[in-house]
């Protein structure tokens, strides 16, 4: 499972068990498209289970990030922070973590430039998260 998949099995508890084989396989079955939801989003736009599942799957993802922030020692503001969303999910928050999650998302930039590449990344899990079943405010998107 790649770190998309981490992170949606994360805040939607009920995709954690899903087939970790099918966040690899770019063309996922019909009866792999709830996995295929979770770990690839953009399959999502074409598949009618996907679609189908994505309503009553959908997730107050503001809400369970905050209740988590709660139950943290740390104060961690994955509002705005992508490596304090990571942490507060009690993931891999590493540079290189960071690099093999823009690579997963295809950002088209320099990651050496971090700043503009972890800005990047956090609209984007937050764009991946609201187009997957996740109800995520406006201010967190694009």
């Amino acid at each position: 499972m790649g770190m998309l998949g981490n992170i949606f099995s994360k805040i939607f508890p009920s995709r954690a068990g899903s087939n970790p084989a099918a966040a690899t396989t770019p063309t996922a079955t019909t009866a792999q498209a709830p996995a295929a939801t979770a770990a690839e989003p953009q399959v999502a736009s074409s598949g009618a289970a996907a679609s189908a599942e994505a309503p009553a799957a959908e997730v107050d993802v503001e809400a369970v990030l905050n209740n988590m922030a709660r139950n943290n020692p740390q104060k961690l503001n994955w509002r705005t922070s992508i490596v304090d969303l990571l942490k507060l999910l009690d993931l891999d928050s590493s540079l290189a973590a960071r690099k093999e999650l823009a690579q997963e998302l295809q950002y088209g930039g320099d990651t050496n430039d971090s700043a503009a590449m972890n800005i990047w990344l956090h609209k984007q899990v937050m764009n991946k998260l609201a187009a997957n079943g996740g109800k995520v405010p406006a201010d967190l998107r694009d």
